[in-house]
This record gives C-alpha cells, sequence and structure tokens, in this order.
C-alpha cells in the first residue's frame, strides 16, 4: 500500500475532485467512525469523500479515556455481545490493524471485601479473558490474583487500608486522535478523498431523496457542492444537527455525556500499573501515559457547547476526591499538568442516568440517500463502520449499479502497520543510521510505525528537525513539520493538542512550544508572519479560558469562560 500524505495539495485536489464528479459514499463527519467508515467503503471499490468541519479527531475521537477495551463494567450489566464484539475488535487492533498504535496495558483492581469480592469480580475478569480468547484474537496475558502485599509491591503509592487484595488484568491502549487521523490517511491510500475544515451547510434533496451537500471551504471562504449516490452522517454528538441540515426526522436522537480527565506526572504515583476503581456511578480509571498518568473519568449530562465541552472545578475535584481515597500521598491541583474533557455519543431514551445508557450502536435510513450511525464506543469502530456502509451499499434505497462486496477492514492493516515488528526488532540500526538516540527511535516507532522512514528522511535533508522541540523534551522538530506535511494539520491547536499532546502533557499547557511549533508550521504551510501570530494568539487564548474554565464551580459558568477565546477560523 503506497503512503499517501494529507497535504495542503491533497486537500485541494480532494474537494476539487469531491465537486467534479458524483460520488458512490460521502461520508461527513472525520471523527473515528466517520475515518472507518471512509475507509471501509473505500476498501470495496466505493468511491468516497469525506468532509470534517474542523480537524480530524476534533470532538470525541480525540478526547477518550485512550482505552481500546471489552469494557468489564458490561459484562456487570448483562451486555455479553458487546463486550465479545470489542474484546474481539481489541484482537484486531493489537496484533493485525495497528499494532504500531495500539499496546497491552496491565491494570490493578483493588478488592475491599474478603472472599466474595475476590470469587465476584475473579469470575467477571475470568470471563473476560475467556471471552477475548473465544473470539480467537486475545493479544494480551491472562489476569493474575494478587495478595495485598503483592498488590502494593506493584502499586507502592497504594493506601494500605484500601485493599485486603487485587486482581491483575490487561487491556489496551491507543492515542486516539492520531489513531483516527491514520484510518483517514489510509482511507486515503486506497482513493478516498478526504478534506478537513470543510463543513457541511446544507443536504440537498430531489423529492425525498437525499443527493448531496453543500460544503464550505472554512480555510478559503469558498463553496463548493458535492454529489452521492449516499450520505453517511457520522457527526457523533452532532448527528440531530447534521439531520436538521436536511429537514429529516430522525429515528433517535443522540444524547451527550461529558467525561472530564486529569492528566498527572507519572512520578506522582508509584505504580508499575494502572488502576481501576469503583465509584458510586461508574469506574475511575489511572491509566499510565507515557511520561504521565491520565486519570478518569466523569459521567454527566452535558447540553452547553459541544464544540469545546469545559471541566469544572466540581469536576477536577471529584476525580482528585475518588483517586485519593485509595493513595497514601493524595494529589492536589498543583499536581495537575493537564485536563480535557469529551462528549460521549449515547443513544436517548433507554436510560434518565447517562452512566447506564448502553455504549450499543445504531444505524438508520430516516431518507432515500442518507444512513445516520451513532452511539457506540470507540473500541468498536470498525463495526459500526461496516453496518454503515453495508446500509447504504445494500439499504432501502439502495441505487448502485453494480454488485459491492461486503466489508474487508478486518484484514486491512493501517498505514505504518506492514514491518512495524521487524523495525522494533531492528531500532538500533535505525538508531546508527539515523544519529538519533534509540529512545527516540522507540518513540517514533510508536508513533508512526514503518513510516519512521518518512521523518527519517526529513531529519537527514535538515538534521535541526532531530532536536526537541522547544518547550516540551517529548517531541522531535520534525513531527511538527511532518504534521502540518503529511498529517492534515491546519493550525496550531492541531498539532499541540491531536498531533501531539503537548496540550495536556506540559503544565503550561504547551504555551512553551507554540512560537517555535508555528514557525515549523509556517515553512510547510506558507503562512504570513501575521498569520503566525494569529495561530500564537488564538492558541494562547484558548489555553487561558480553558484554564479559567477550571476555576468555575458548575458547568455554566465553565462553559462561559472556555467560550471567551473563539475558534481561529469560524464555523458560520
Amino acid at each position: 500500500m503506497r503512503s499517501v500524505a494529507l497535504s495542503p495539495e491533497f486537500r485541494e485536489e480532494s474537494l476539487q475532485a469531491m465537486a467534479a464528479e458524483e460520488l458512490d459514499i460521502l461520508v461527513i463527519g472525520g471523527g473515528v467512525v466517520g475515518a472507518g467508515s471512509a475507509l471501509d467503503a473505500a476498501t470495496r471499490g466505493l468511491k468516497v469523500g469525506l468532509v470534517e468541519a474542523r480537524d480530524f479527531a476534533s470532538g470525541t475521537s480525540s478526547r477518550s479515556s485512550k482505552l481500546v477495551h471489552g469494557g468489564l463494567r458490561y459484562l456487570e450489566m448483562l451486555d455479553f455481545r458487546l463486550v465479545a464484539e470489542a474484546l474481539k475488535e481489541r484482537g484486531l487492533l493489537l496484533q493485525e490493524l495497528a499494532p504500531h498504535l495500539v499496546h497491552p496495558v496491565a491494570f490493578l483492581y483493588p478488592l475491599k471485601h474478603r472472599g466474595w469480592e475476590r470469587f465476584y469480580a475473579g469470575s467477571g475478569v475470568a470471563l473476560y479473558d475467556a471471552m477475548s480468547r473465544v473470539s480467537g484474537r486475545a493479544g494480551v496475558p491472562l489476569h493474575q490474583h494478587l495478595t495485598r502485599r503483592g498488590a502494593r509491591k506493584l502499586v507502592p503509592s497504594l493506601r494500605k487500608d484500601a485493599l485486603v487484595g487485587a486482581l491483575k488484568y490487561y487491556d489496551a491502549q491507543v492515542d486516539d486522535a492520531r489513531h483516527t487521523m491514520f484510518l483517514s490517511r489510509t482511507a486515503a491510500a486506497y482513493g478516498a478523498r478526504i478534506a478537513s475544515r470543510a463543513r457541511v451547510v446544507e443536504l440537498l434533496r430531489e423529492g425525498e431523496r437525499v443527493t448531496g451537500a453543500v460544503v464550505r471551504d472554512l480555510d478559503n471562504d469558498t463553496t463548493v457542492t458535492i454529489r452521492a449516490k449516499q450520505i453517511i452522517n457520522a457527526t457523533g454528538v452532532w448527528t440531530d444537527e447534521t439531520q436538521d441540515l436536511g429537514g429529516q426526522r430522525g429515528l433517535f436522537h443522540v444524547r451527550a455525556s461529558k467525561g472530564v480527565h486529569l492528566v498527572v506526572p507519572k512520578d506522582r504515583i508509584r505504580s508499575e500499573v494502572g488502576l481501576i476503581l469503583r465509584t458510586e456511578k461508574s469506574v475511575l480509571f489511572v491509566i499510565p501515559w507515557g511520561r504521565h498518568w491520565i486519570i478518569g473519568t466523569t459521567d454527566t449530562e452535558w447540553t452547553l457547547d459541544k464544540a469545546h465541552p469545559a471541566a469544572s472545578q466540581a469536576d477536577i475535584d471529584y476525580i482528585l476526591d475518588h483517586v485519593n481515597a485509595v493513595l497514601d500521598t493524595p494529589l492536589t491541583r498543583a499536581d495537575v499538568e493537564g485536563v480535557y474533557a469529551g462528549l460521549r455519543p449515547l443513544l436517548e431514551g433507554e436510560s434518565e442516568a447517562t452512566s447506564k445508557l448502553s455504549r450499543e450502536h445504531a444505524v438508520s435510513h430516516p431518507a432515500p440517500g442518507l444512513v445516520v450511525v451513532a452511539g457506540g464506543k470507540y473500541t468498536t469502530y470498525r463495526v459500526m463502520a461496516e453496518d454503515a456502509v453495508d446500509e447504504a451499499v445494500f439499504g432501502m434505497s439502495s441505487v448502485f449499479d453494480r454488485k459491492v462486496g461486503p466489508s474487508v477492514t478486518a484484514k486491512v492493516p493501517l498505514l505504518g502497520a506492514e514491518g512495524y515488528d521487524a523495525l522494533v526488532n531492528s531500532r538500533h540500526v535505525l538508531a546508527e543510521s539515523s544519529g538519533l538516540h534509540e529512545v527516540w527511535i522507540d518513540h517514533l516507532l510508536g508513533r508512526y510505525g514503518s513510516l519512521v522512514h518518512e521523518l527519517l528522511d526529513l531529519v537527514a535533508a535538515d538534521p535541526t528537525l532531530g532536536e526537541p522541540l522547544a518547550g516540551t523534551a517529548d517531541y522531535l522538530r520534525v513531527e511538527v513539520v511532518y504534521a502540518a506535511s503529511h498529517e492534515g494539520a491546519r493550525h496550531l491547536d492541531d498539532v499541540l493538542t491531536r498531533r501531539t499532546r503537548i496540550s495536556i502533557e506540559t503544565f503550561d499547557r504547551g504555551v512553551g512550544a507554540a512560537e517555535e511549533s508555528a514557525a515549523l508550521m509556517a515553512s510547510v504551510l506558507g503562512w504570513s508572519d501575521e498569520q503566525r501570530a494569529l495561530e500564537v494568539d488564538h492558541y494562547l487564548k484558548r489555553v487561558e479560558a480553558e484554564l479559567e474554565s477550571q476555576q468555575m464551580p458548575d458547568d455554566a459558568t465553565a462553559d462561559a469562560a472556555r467560550m471567551g477565546a473563539a475558534d481561529v477560523v469560524p464555523l458560520s
């Protein structure tokens, strides 16, 4: 498979091509389900386009818990089918589809009661392991039972009175934003036309049938009309708004649940593994994340601004209170280096409490020519995409005049997966030939897989790109250049928030990296001095607004504070 860059030129060509000839399928939404749908359709030989109003994964798909998992708590809800499906997908991602992006991670589940709880929880985790092996795609070790002493040896930070024993089990984790971007880029490699910062402002109709969309190119302030045999609405929490553009009454509605996560340095919690803790509402994870821990999440209904959900003081205190209940050295606000909030798209009407809403997805055909997919969970994106494309191709209003085959994405590795294991084994060779330390090669392999050669070629042409980026010790200058030239990053926020995680991995929220990053992007995107200054100013104001929102007592005041910083490119 040839590597295709999501370059500025590719974006322009994509918009022109989508406007020039009728597509088989137009996907609206560049989150994980939309990108997965574009890949599914493209690998069936269909003519595909994808448009995203903001950046790839700029909504829910960059703000998850970064876990690829079956969902242990869904076993307790007796949702065996969902867990089995998710565990199969976890194995596929670990072993075949994205081994460079998805990696096993160990968790400790503390037991607070003697006897019955070990039997009850142990039975659940044993079933979890068994279901993953029945799928034929486990990809992780089996669980273990631990004494309190054994558990505290793995997690010295645990209070002695916080447990009587523990279970150790495995799931997997992923950088969700990078994985979603890789899905889009792989779809492009199979022929899909892809454009971010392209907002659908109208759905076109001929009679009852939806036949296309009017799309505004936000970066160039122009409008194009795209015709398509079928449109897939994969806009997550914006599903209802997208349907309204065509005047359709939806067959279901999507409800937004806010999940907040904190990021703290690794040395604040002494542990070799992650933690999973029960709360009165759901579960709380402490997840290893490089030189950091991600701690979350909350689960509360959100009815305010969907583009920039805000974390309040109450959200942060809730997480700190619950994690501190088991730590011998409590965390404080001063330990928090990053905070992010995301919205889960849940199907409305199943329960009043959002934490109990099913993560099952739904696909509907509200009008001829329009398919809607919503709900679900990150891990099962591929199944959701397959179901959406099946409905578009084989559903009630199919107009395809040739035979279209079934989904093949279970056998289609993402860009960067092929040859990844071999490169990991020979990373010392890459280090010697590139002049970079082996630690940096490991870092690059875990973010780019076998595409690492494209970055090393850039470093060979300009050795200064092999130096660490100002303001952070975790990323190289070349990664900013590559994000703009190959990964579809159009603005500074795209790089600092999604192509890298600098915005949540530094105490200054990425302010120290902003100037140099903007200068590196300017060299690729041709920014003027004025545009570069605008990008930096926008980012600084965004950080200021987010920090202010996190001092507010509740959702309403936090949202008002966050809305004080405007988008660098307005959507209207």
